[in-house]
């Protein structure tokens, strides 16, 4: 899950297979109960018609609450984003940088910084499709040191400029989960 709808999706699934829960919240489902095989095959069956899965190993899991992490600062969060990836994520997880980066790596074949690109020029397309903002404070409010820094990855991400982007307004986004 990686949007409030996307959890709104999964509590409405959740609610209609009547599964009792303590918690929902982005990409995590606290049960109150453990599953019984037949209602995880049923859970899992609803939630696959609609795009998503249940994730069972703990590397998985872990992966997801990565990017969980990343799009609810990059999306989600009304602060400047001004952080230290590296730092940030590590202590959230209270894991090692290095091993989340190389365990990302591995499963999801870009590297996590890319990652964290790709998720901020989509937030830049976002925010730029809204017309609210200037790119000096798009750029800012997303923690890049320059707009010259901002179009580079945004030219890099896209093939267009930020400017060639507005001009065709907004027909390349792509939906936070097919990031």
């Amino acid at each position: 899950m990686v949007c409030p709808r996307c959890i709104t999706a999964v509590k409405q699934i959740v609610d209609r297979l009547s599964i009792p829960y303590t918690n929902l919240e982005l990409g995590e489902i606290e049960m109150e109960i453990p599953l019984d095989d037949e209602t995880e095959k049923q859970l899992n069956e609803a939630l696959e018609e609609v795009g998503f899965s249940l994730i069972d190993d703990r590397k998985s899991r872990l992966i997801e609450q990565v990017k969980n992490l990343i799009i609810q600062k990059i999306h989600h969060s009304k602060d400047v984003i001004n952080i230290k990836w590296a730092e940030y994520i590590g202590d959230q997880l209270n894991y090692d940088y290095k091993y989340l980066g190389m365990l990302f790596s591995s499963v999801e074949s870009i590297t996590l910084d890319q990652y964290i690109i790709r998720q901020k020029v989509e937030r830049v397309k976002e925010l730029m499709i809204y017309d609210e903002l200037t790119l000096s404070q798009i750029a800012f409010q997303l923690g890049y040191s320059s707009v010259a820094h901002l179009s580079s990855q945004f030219k890099k991400i896209t093939g267009m400029t930020p400017s060639q982007f507005k001009s065709t307004m907004g027909l390349k986004r792509k939906t936070l989960d097919n990031i």
